[in-house]
């Protein structure tokens, strides 16, 4: 069973930057793909950006390209999201999963593990 634990969000400025953490625990994490997704009020879990077992691959969605980055650090358990240039519309709970899977995948119900997710708000 592997916990994450999100941390890192609150609320900035449009044009302002925020980094998240997604610490793991109770499995071996270099085992998993990782990924963050987002979700806003009445809106479904949409996909942000994913990063392979050893960190070098990485996807993102189009909305975020050029302004989050993804990375993870295996010796530290931990998963990233550097976000940069942010706008009113990435406001939203960013929920960070695991998947026991060799290639990145982007599609939220092949995840096997998520955290709780950290409040992102950005304001206008």
């Amino acid at each position: 069973q592997v916990q994450l634990v999100e941390s890192g969000g609150g609320l900035v400025q449009a044009g302002g930057s925020l980094r998240l953490s997604c610490a793991a625990s109770g499995g071996i994490f270099s085992n998993y793909a990782m990924g963050w997704f987002r979700q806003a009020p009445g809106k479904e879990r949409e996909f942000v950006a994913a990063i392979s077992r050893s960190g070098a691959y990485t996807r993102y969605a189009d909305s975020v390209k050029g302004r989050f980055t993804i990375s993870r650090d295996n010796a530290k358990n931990t998963v990233y999201l550097q976000m940069s240039s942010l706008e009113p519309e990435d406001t939203a709970v960013y929920i960070c999963g695991a998947v026991r899977a060799v290639m990145i995948t982007t599609t939220h119900r092949a995840f096997d593990y998520w955290g709780q997710g950290t409040q992102v708000t950005v304001s206008s």
